[in-house]
């Protein structure tokens, strides 16, 4: 999806209410839940860390718990990751966009994917995954600043 496709999908959002905006992830359901205020407003599959619990240190494949913050959206349609599955870097492996956050750990965030396949499962290296559309969806809507709660 290219990313000035989000426009598009922007009338689809309810508009903001007065009530501050915010996430909770719950990794044991695998959805990303956004609140405005106690209202529940959109739910949205997602993959999870590939190893369970709480991130204990660098590279140990698990989504971090807790209270974090949204500190940056990055456009991520150019970047590339390498898997270390033999296929080299897979360019679009993060989608349109991601979605920094503060979580005292480098490089988590919540991102887009090239697997759509993935969605549902443990299959991050500690990143929450979304569909690419889902993705334009939240990001259309996301201040910087938004708290984020991820639960086990």
């Amino acid at each position: 999806m290219a990313v000035a496709d989000g426009a598009d999908l922007a009338a689809d959002i309810p508009a903001f209410a007065a009530e501050p905006l915010r996430i909770v992830i719950t990794k044991s359901a695998f959805t990303l839940e956004v609140f405005e205020g106690a209202k529940r407003v959109a739910t949205y599959p997602v993959a999870i860390g590939k190893n369970p619990g709480d991130k204990k240190g660098p590279g140990d494949l698990r989504t971090p718990e807790g209270k974090f913050t949204v500190v940056s959206i990055e456009n991520a349609a150019a970047w590339t990751h390498d898997f270390r599955d033999g296929k080299g870097p897979v360019k679009g492996a993060y989608g349109p966009w991601f979605v920094r956050l503060e979580t005292g750990w480098k490089g988590i965030g919540i991102h887009g994917t090239h697997d759509p396949a993935s969605i549902g499962k443990a299959a991050t290296e500690g990143c929450i995954r979304l569909e690419n559309t889902d993705l334009v969806r939240l990001v259309t809507r996301l201040p910087i600043g938004t708290r984020v709660k991820i639960r086990p």
